[in-house]
């Protein structure tokens, strides 16, 4: 038997929130486009309970399988905006807090006085 980490048991709580959003979001995808769990599992080269598992948001599921029904229903783009780099308002914020200031240019002292 593998060894769970308690992330996988008892994630907190808005991650919990979140795969569950996730899943519901991947079925009512799914469902729109008439396709069944057999058909996304069978694209994707994975079982039905993996497909179903990653519907019901269960934080087990890998990002790969996620990923990969996000492929299958051609949504993978809507993911590849939310990860680039320009559209963190936060991490850009914290970026520019370290950076230092600018610093005072060198003037040569003269040997003349």
């Amino acid at each position: 038997m593998t060894a769970r980490t308690k992330l996988l048991t008892t994630p907190p709580y808005a991650v919990e929130q979140s795969l569950k959003r996730l899943g519901a979001d991947l079925r009512t995808a799914r469902l729109r486009r008439n396709l069944t769990i057999e058909d996304v599992a069978g694209k994707i080269g994975t079982g039905l309970r993996t497909v179903s598992d990653a519907e019901k948001g269960k934080p087990s599921t890998t990002v790969a399988v996620y990923t990969a029904i996000l492929w299958a229903l051609d949504l993978l783009s809507q993911l590849d905006e939310v990860a680039r780099p320009e559209n963190d308002a936060e991490g850009q914020s914290l970026a520019l807090a370290k950076e230092r200031g600018r610093a005072r240019a060198r003037t040569e002292l003269s040997n003349d006085f």
